[in-house]
Order: structure tokens, then C-alpha cells, then sequence
């Protein structure tokens, strides 16, 4: 893998890059659509190709190593074949997903011991075994096992977890290495800085992090609970340590205005559940603002869902119609919206990248700021 930065902003911190893959380029900034288990929730492959046009996306390594099993994963020959999907995909180490979804789990030097949350059967992760997990799924991007503490957490607690995560990282990188990829391609390693909301834990891992000299870094245990404003503190503090020819990945963040001020405080890369998992629930997200398209006033607005979006079911389907879908519980209307708030965030990103190489990114920025916070 291989990151180069074509334009900085003047005023801030943003910057406009490409991330070369064996799987394609990737322009950055760029939000990744989560596809957890080998499916963007209710979104055709074709769509997020050519309508919404995603550069990568995610898949997670829990989830995949517990169904449909690195097994079957390997028999296809790896997620892109299994999936049909020919561009970029990241992984996460599944290292959250065990912490957040398993009833019973037990932390210690080796790994983390955790029971299935579909079957209650009995797991392992250890760093070299998620190394292995993520080669049989062949992802382009893998990451690091860490420990995300929840919030808030003591510092005591956060500092020893954070200890862990390191130790955790020189062995996975150790092995990293030392091993291949199983399918002819390339794979990344991504490191992950941890600290909770502690500033002088928040340096210590970046700086610990940044002597891995790995292709990109990872940051992570924010958008746990904490202030937008303390999200935004950690993330300075650490991009400030992290190097910047190296891409910088801030994990499960979040909203466009999120995104926003992640991306002028030099952030690179971004994935969340939002645009589908809140379009599900009626949730639209608009350049003029945020739709709730349940709400009774949309019943007979034969308007295009969005005037300003690019995507085909912006000016294809009304916001009655869509209204009409949600309150049936059709699943189409789960569908249109995914479709709309994922080609959204693309669309977004994009205009940054626009933005940044203009020069004019800080003024715009700012305004966006006001406008897609707005309640329609």
C-alpha cells in the first residue's frame, strides 16, 4: 500500500490524498460504508459501485470468523470473490465487536477469551490469530487486536488497558511480517492508539504507535459516549503525534459534522453505522439538513427526496412516497434510504477533497457546519 497527500489546506489541517491498493485508489478523504458481515445492510454491490459510488468498504473480523467462517471465506478465495466486490475492503480486528457483544469474556496476556453471541460457543483471539483471521479474509487493510475501554473509564483502568493493546501490537505485528497474504494481493497493517480521554495516554500511544512505522494508523475508543468536544481534543493530540504521510483512520466516526471537523484536523479516513443503520429508522441526512421522514408534514410532499443529491432515488422517489414506505414498513423505504444517506456521505467527502484542493475548504466548512446540523 501506498499514501501520497496531493494538496494541503492553508488554514487547517485537511489534506487531499490517494491511497493506492492492489484492489484500486482511493481518494481521500473518504468515509467507508460498513459492511459487517459481507453486506452493506439492504444496499446491492452494483449500487454501492456505481450509484453510490464507495471506494472501499468495511467488513469486521468477528463477525465474518464466526459466519460464514474463514473456511468457507478461504474456499471462495477471500471476501472480494465471495462477495463480488472488486475494490478495496478494510477490516476491523473484531476486538470491539468482542467487548461490546459478548456476555461473557475474559481479557488476559494471551488474548481474549469470549463465547459466540450466536451460539454462546466458546473463541479465542489472540494478535497473531486475528492476523490470520483477517489473511484468510483477504482484506486490503487490516487491523491491530486492541482492547477499547469503555467510557467513561478510570485512568488506571485505561492506562493498563492501553499497556495491553501495545503488547498486543508487537506481537501482531511480529507476525504480520512474518506472514503472506493468501489470494496474490497485498495486505496493510494498522496499528490502533487508545488512551480513553486521558491527554498524557493519548500521547503515549500515539507516540508508541507512530514508532511501528506501519503503512497507515488507526485511531480508536472515541465516539464511545464521550463529548463531541473531547472527541475532537483526543483527535488534535493525536494527529499531532501521528505522521502525516502515513493515512490516519478514526474509527465508527460518525456524523457529517463529525466528519468534517475530523478531516480539518487532518483525518484521512472514516467509517460509521449512521447512514444506514439511522436511514433505517427515517433519518435522511441532507445539504440543507436533517430529514426525519416519518414526521407527519412530509405526508404530501411529492418533492424529490433530495434536489442536491446525486444518487438515483434522490429525484426518482418523493419524500411522500418514502414517508408512505416507512410508515407501511415496507423494506424498500429502508432500502431507498441507506442508498440516499450512504450516497450522502460519499458525496460529502467528495466535496471536501474539492474543497481542500480549491483552497476554499475552511470557509466552507464552517458554513456546512450550520447547515447539516439543521432539524427540517
Amino acid at each position: 500500500m501506498k499514501f501520497e497527500i496531493n494538496h494541503k489546506d492553508t488554514l487547517t489541517k485537511a489534506k487531499a490524498g490517494k491511497i493506492f491498493t492492489d484492489h484500486g485508489v482511493i481518494e481521500t478523504p473518504i468515509f467507508m460504508p460498513v459492511g459487517t458481515v459481507g453486506s452493506v445492510k439492504g444496499v446491492h454491490q452494483r449500487e454501492l459501485s456505481e450509484d453510490i459510488k464507495a471506494q472501499i468498504i468495511l467488513g469486521n473480523t468477528y463477525h465474518l470468523y464466526l459466519r460464514p467462517g474463514t473456511a468457507i471465506l478461504e474456499q471462495a478465495g477471500g471476501l472480494h470473490k465471495f462477495m463480488n466486490w472488486n475494490k478495496p475492503i478494510l477490516t476491523d480486528s473484531g476486538g470491539f465487536q468482542v467487548f461490546s457483544l459478548s456476555q461473557i469474556r475474559k481479557i488476559k496476556e494471551e488474548g481474549v477469551t469470549f463465547r459466540s453471541h450466536i451460539d454462546g460457543s466458546k473463541h479465542l483471539f489472540t494478535p497473531e490469530n486475528v492476523v490470520d483471521i483477517q489473511r484468510k479474509i483477504g482484506a486490503d487493510i487490516m487491523m491491530a487486536l486492541d482492547e477499547c475501554p469503555p467510557f467513561p473509564s478510570e485512568y488506571k483502568y485505561a492506562k493498563t488497558s492501553m499497556e495491553l493493546t501495545h503488547r498486543w501490537l508487537e506481537r501482531g505485528i511480529k507476525h504480520y511480517r512474518e506472514t503472506e497474504g493468501l489470494y496474490g494481493h497485498s495486505q496493510a497493517f494498522f496499528p490502533i492508539v487508545q488512551g480513553s480521554t486521558f491527554n498524557d495516554l493519548r500521547v503515549m500511544s500515539a507516540e508508541k504507535i507512530a514508532s511501528m512505522n506501519a503503512e497507515g494508523n488507526a485511531i480508536g475508543g472515541l465516539s464511545v459516549g464521550e463529548p463531541t468536544e473531547k472527541m475532537y481534543e483526543m483527535l488534535e493530540i493525536v494527529n499531532n503525534i501521528l505522521p502525516d504521510d502515513k493515512p490516519r483512520y478514526l474509527m465508527g466516526v460518525g456524523t457529517p459534522m463529525n466528519i468534517l471537523e475530523g478531516i480539518a484536523l487532518g483525518t484521512d479516513m472514516f467509517d460509521c453505522v449512521m447512514p444506514t443503520r439511522n436511514g433505517r429508522n427515517g433519518m435522511l441526512f441532507t445539504w440543507h439538513g436533517i430529514i426525519n421522514i416519518k414526521n407527519q408534514k412530509w405526508e404530501n410532499d411529492f418533492s424529490p427526496i433530495d434536489p442536491f443529491g446525486t444518487s438515483y432515488v434522490d429525484s426518482y422517489y418523493s419524500k411522500a412516497y418514502l414517508k408512505h414506505l416507512m410508515k407501511a414498513g415496507e423494506r424498500l423505504g429502508a432500502q431507498i434510504a441507506s442508498i440516499h444517506n450512504l450516497a450522502f456521505y460519499l458525496d460529502l467527502v467528495r466535496v471536501a477533497r474539492e474543497k481542500i484542493i480549491e483552497g476554499t475548504f475552511y470557509e466552507w466548512k464552517n458554513k456546512m457546519l450550520v447547515q447539516l446540523a439543521t432539524r427540517l
